[in-house]
């Protein structure tokens, strides 16, 4: 049973990406690679969540190898599942969101002319990242790892004549290489210093180990192994200075967006953290480290989607500062609140994100917000579906956001490392950036002056050239049809009530026992954590008498000041900053992307360039190769040009050399 919960959509991939496409003759064509795929991901969530079922209510767990790939040395390279907890909630939530991505899928791509092929790919990153949290291992992981990696690669670059969706999907596969690197080192230190991958044999090595230093140097193992698998979470879930794909990814079609920047693929990094908390507890410096990537990336990522014009870059940028705040939870020892916050945040993110595709579909596939307004009469589902992820974005007392995202913040308040004040700062800050921007973005779309009519760039873009739904330029927006509306209800009941839910028992109860080890000695955060909170009811009704939701409100008020009572403020604001400079910083992303492609990636084609002329061309080719050759050819030349023939010649080379023996041995020889 738990075989067919990745296997099945592996299966749907095959089918559709063969029989339904040019490759295989496109035998079973629209209708059967989406009912195909849909049937295997609605298999893989039945069983995810039967899963979900026995090891929670009934105690069920499941650790074993299934097949043993090689046998390097002592090294065993297998191929396991260990279903725990974690495990179960990460299935099925991945399956549960994957599964309305697909439905929504067909209404979105419904006129596109990859339709089959985008199904194919989708339920092939069901696959990857279900391989990926159900290891037991971490070669399993890391090749669920490179899986998703790879998938997002085909999905980010799916309009493959696009220029820009071209550079997306390179620079995704680029900067996550950078990371990958970190993270392989990280597990070949593991399986150098403790002989195994597996995870229960490694923690149980790891007290053997926590004291050794890496040779030559002062550093401790466990803290520069920790660091170095976190490099890797800095790639895949796109923190600091490895964030920079994240936005450019948006160039994929909207389905994409939610399933790869909300629920899933963005999250594996997370999810390792936390299934690593034993390596992790052994080094505050590594856990520091975390602190201050995580705090960087949820307050100044989150400050960027202020001025982003784009609806599904304000929602990444979003993704981007709560991504932050699941490392700073992760940082302060905090790994249960952290994957709370995954859960909840796959449902309302996935919600905002599909909400956008949604309202992009009514836009006739306009995607500038400048030129939208008003569209709450013409789409009322999707208003207020993205309404209510919008407020468990923002964390409102009782909304699914509220309760992961305020027990980030308590914890980050007890949390005693050095780093902690900083995290306080940016969390607290973000909490204003976040509901300043979210209903910006809520005001200006669905409020206000309609200016669809208005927009320029009309019917060009080249996400769906093709597809304007028959209508013309000054046509209304529309309600988009129950394959996409659907899904937007079904994600917004958890995202209203998940939180209230699951706060207790993932918290506080048993449902993490065994799973995630926490040093209470040292990180006392969730003990604090535990004195405060006291049920879902008294958490959310102190939450409206405490800092977070004032500030949220604030800045639910600004916007709605800014955008809807007084526009000519922002305008001057942005006048302002244009003129200090300010704005052309936040729209360069502080110059990040202009040192990835100017520095590194031109240096690198420079460095490529001197070594394939000056190395590769000239000195192998030109001197070694074509050189020698040419060497010994100008060296016979000349020792023909010694063979005349003539015996005089010779008789007169013969006697020099007696001349030149006899003066060696006679005078100089004595």
């Amino acid at each position: 049973m738990l075989l067919a919960v990745p296997l099945a959509p592996l299966v749907g991939s095959a089918l559709a990406g063969i029989w339904g496409t040019a490759f295989g003759g496109n035998k079973i064509g629209r209708t059967g690679s989406s009912s195909l795929t849909i049937l295997s991901v609605l298999l893989a969530f039945v069983l995810s969540a039967l899963t979900f079922q026995a090891v929670v209510f009934d105690g069920a767990k499941f650790n074993e190898t299934i097949y043993t790939w090689m046998v390097v040395g002592g090294l065993k390279m297998e191929v396991g599942f260990l279903i725990d907890s974690i495990t179960a909630m990460m299935m099925c939530v991945v399956t549960f969101v994957s599964l309305m991505v697909h439905i929504y899928t067909m209404g979105y791509m419904e006129e596109d002319d990859g339709y089959n092929r985008f199904f194919s790919y989708i339920s092939l990153f069901t696959f990857s990242m279900l391989m990926l949290v159900m290891s037991n291992n971490l070669l399993q992981l890391f090749f669920g790892w490179e899986a998703v990696g790879l998938v997002s690669y085909l999905l980010i670059g799916f309009y493959y004549k696009k220029p820009t969706a071209i550079f997306a999907n390179l620079k995704a596969f680029l900067v996550n290489r950078v990371g990958d690197f970190g993270f392989i080192l990280g597990i070949g230190l593991i399986a150098a210093y403790t002989g195994t991958l597996n995870y229960s044999e490694i923690f149980a090595k790891l007290p053997e180990i926590q004291n050794t230093q890496l040779p030559g140097t002062g550093w401790l193992l466990v803290t520069v192994t920790a660091i170095c698998l976190f490099i890797g979470a800095m790639g895949k879930s796109a923190q600091f200075p490895l964030h920079a794909w994240l936005p450019d990814s948006m160039e994929g079609p909207t389905p994409i967006s939610a399933l790869i920047h909300a629920a899933t693929m963005v999250t594996a990094g997370i999810f390792m953290v936390s299934r690593m908390s034993p390596l992790y507890e052994l080094s505050d410096v590594a856990l520091n480290f975390i602190l201050v990537i995580g705090s960087i990336t949820a307050l100044f990522m989150g400050i960027l989607g202020i001025i982003q014009n784009d609806i599904k870059r304000v929602i990444a940028y979003s993704t981007l500062s709560q991504l932050g705040y699941m490392t700073i939870a992760l940082g302060v020892s905090a790994y249960s609140v952290s994957v709370f916050h995954l859960m909840t945040h796959a449902f309302f993110k996935a919600l905002l994100f599909l909400g956008a595709g949604s309202v992009i579909m009514g836009m006739h596939h306009n995607q500038d917000i400048r030129w939208m307004g008003g569209v709450r009469k013409y789409m009322p589902i999707t208003w207020i579906t993205f309404l209510l992820g919008n407020l468990a974005l923002i964390g409102t007392p009782f909304f699914s956001g509220f309760y992961s995202k305020d027990a980030i913040i308590e914890a980050v308040h007890a949390s005693n490392l050095p780093a902690a004040g900083f995290a306080n700062f940016a969390v607290l800050a973000g909490v204003f950036i976040t509901a300043f921007y979210s209903f910006r973005l809520y005001f200006i779309v669905f409020h206000g002056k309609e200016r669809y009519d208005q927009n320029p760039d009309a019917h060009h873009d080249d996400h769906h050239g093709h597809d304007d739904h028959g209508h013309g330029h000054d046509a209304k927006p529309h309600e988009s049809p129950l394959v996409v509306t659907g899904p937007l209800v079904l994600l917004a009941i958890p995202s209203v009530v998940i939180g209230a839910i699951a706060l207790m028992p993932m918290l506080f109860g048993d449902f993490f026992k065994g799973v995630i080890h926490v040093d209470g000695s040292k990180h006392g955060a969730m003990a604090e954590l535990a004195e405060q909170i006291h049920g879902w009811v008294p958490m959310a009704l102190h939450g409206f008498t405490a800092a977070p939701f004032w500030l949220a409100l604030a800045g639910v008020v600004v916007s709605y000041v800014f955008y809807m009572v007084k526009p000519e403020i922002p305008a001057a604001i942005m006048a302002f900053s244009k003129k200090i400079g300010l704005y052309q910083v936040l729209e360069g992303k502080y110059g990040v992307d202009w040192v990835y492609e100017n520095i590194f990636a031109r240096g690198s084609r420079a460095f490529g360039t001197f070594f394939w002329k000056a190395g590769d061309q000239a000195i192998i080719d030109g001197a070694i190769v074509n050189g020698s050759w040419k060497l010994m050819a100008k060296f016979g030349q000349w020792v023909r040009g010694l063979q005349t023939g003539y015996l005089y010649h010779y008789a007169l080379v013969m006697l020099l050399g007696i001349v030149a023996l006899m003066t060696y041995f006679v005078w100089l020889n004595k």
